[in-house]
């Protein structure tokens, strides 16, 4: 059986005090569903907050992005070993909003993940199709084109390996999220992928979360599906009772 792994993406939002309390009230909701793996991914500037909040409890702290070099001059980057020495174990990779507004690429993703992987980190690497490409019948080619480029080289192990986020781009921050048979066609067709290059064994036990206008309105259904182990979840994942109730979908 296949982790479920629920992980939420703060993105730019929360203070540092806002932050704990919210770290805090997460833990209390999802106490009891060990079940799933709960992971919340909050700013860089109260990373180390978060995790003394959750000290103790089953959650992991992430980072939301991880330069590849060890060191060096790049400014407003993280390293990996900044992100393990505060407490984090887990990094967002590849986020659309990365691709769209940072000049991401696949080249760019294959580096940080084969970094965080090397590190001791666990990566949530994230792929993609935007509107435009979906309407012009170019889903799987682009999903084809992300994972063969972003995952060149890399070692997979399966269960407790790197985790792969399909996120399509159209559904982010928009309210209107892929049906469960979007979603699980997606699903199925990246595992598909996986096994060519990994075998089945690997790409059986490999995450594949789905993120994109994720709520506790529609997570039950979408996680029904057989290929869909979890959610990446965005604008939800504020507010803890919603996030909490996200989580208690992965464990249905």
């Amino acid at each position: 059986m296949r982790e479920i792994v629920i992980a939420g993406n703060w993105k730019m939002n929360t203070l540092p005090a806002e932050g704990v309390i919210l770290a805090r009230a997460v833990a209390d909701v999802t106490a009891a569903m060990t079940q799933v793996l709960v992971v919340i991914c909050p700013p860089a500037t109260h990373l180390k907050d978060v995790v003394e909040a959750v000290r103790g409890t089953y959650i992991g702290v992430g980072g939301q992005n991880v330069h590849w070099e060890k060191s060096g001059a790049y400014t407003g980057e993280l390293s990996a070993d900044m992100l393990l020495m505060i407490g984090a174990k887990w990094v967002i990779i590849g986020h659309s909003e990365r691709r769209k507004y940072f000049g991401e690429t696949d080249e760019t993703v294959n580096k940080r993940a084969k970094r965080a992987l090397s590190a001791g980190l666990r990566p949530i690497v994230c792929i993609g199709e935007t509107l435009e490409e979906r309407q012009a019948g170019k889903t799987f080619e682009v999903l084809m084109r992300q994972v063969k480029i972003g995952l060149d080289g890399l070692v997979l192990k399966g269960r407790g390996g790197l985790v792969i986020a399909y996120e399509p781009v159209w559904a982010i921050g928009t309210g209107v999220n892929a049906t469960p048979e979007q979603a699980q066609e997606a699903h199925y067709f990246i595992r598909g992928l996986l096994k060519v290059s990994y075998g089945d064994e690997i790409a059986d036990q490999t995450v594949i979360q789905y993120g994109g206008s994720v709520t506790d309105a529609n997570a039950v259904e979408l996680m029904a599906c057989p290929d869909v182990d979890g959610a990446l979840v965005g604008g939800a994942s504020l507010k803890a009772d919603v996030f909490g109730r996200i989580v208690k979908a992965g464990v249905k």
